[in-house]
C-alpha cells in the first residue's frame, strides 16, 4: 500500500486551467456570506454588534444612554473594584465563609469594567486608522520631498558634467 506525504490538491483547481491563456476563464469568487452561518457548529452571525448588559443578565453599573463619559466611569468603576478587593481580603481574614458574596461582586464589576471597555472598540479602531493614514501621508510626502532633492542634486551634476564637457 502507498501513501502520500501531501494529499492531492482539491478537485476545483482544474477549474483554473487555461488561466494563462483566458484570465476571465477562472470562476467568479463566492458572495460574501450576508446573516448568519455555522462554523464549527456554532452560530454566528456577520452583523456583529456588541449586547447589553441586560441581555447579557448582568446588571449595568455605570450610567445609561448613550452619552457615557468613558473616563469618569472607567474611574469609578475601578476605584469600586479596589474597595471591594480590600472588603474581600478583610471578609477573608476575619469571616472565610462569608466569601463568595464579595467575589460575585467583584466579578459584577469586572464584566461591567469589560463590557464598558469593549464599547470604546469602535472608537479606538477608528483613532487608530486615522494614526496610520496620517502616518502613510506623512512617509509619502517626505518620499516626495526625498525625490525632489534627489532630482535636484542629479540636476546639479548634470549641468556640472555638462559645464566640464563644454569647457574641454
Amino acid at each position: 500500500m502507498a501513501t502520500a506525504t501531501y494529499p492531492p490538491p482539491p478537485p476545483y483547481y482544474k477549474l483554473y486551467k487555461d488561466y494563462l491563456q483566458n484570465p476571465n476563464s477562472a470562476p467568479e469568487p463566492p458572495p460574501p456570506i450576508r446573516g448568519t452561518y455555522v462554523l464549527y457548529g456554532a452560530n454566528y452571525t456577520t452583523h456583529d454588534v456588541l449586547p447589553t448588559l441586560e441581555e447579557q443578565g448582568v446588571r449595568q453599573l455605570y450610567t445609561k444612554g448613550p452619552n457615557v463619559d468613558f473616563k469618569k466611569e472607567l474611574r469609578s468603576l475601578n476605584r469600586e473594584l479596589q474597595l471591594h478587593l480590600l472588603e474581600l481580603a478583610d471578609v477573608l481574614v476575619e469571616r472565610p465563609s462569608q466569601y463568595a458574596r464579595r467575589v460575585e461582586d467583584i466579578s459584577l464589576i469586572f464584566k461591567n469594567l469589560h463590557h464598558l471597555l469593549n464599547s470604546m472598540r469602535p472608537h479606538q479602531a477608528r483613532a487608530t486608522l486615522i494614526h496610520i493614514l496620517e502616518l502613510q501621508i506623512q512617509r509619502r510626502k517626505q518620499a516626495v520631498e526625498d525625490i525632489k532633492r534627489r532630482r535636484e542634486e542629479a540636476q546639479r551634476l548634470l549641468q556640472e558634467a555638462l559645464g566640464t564637457l563644454d569647457g574641454q
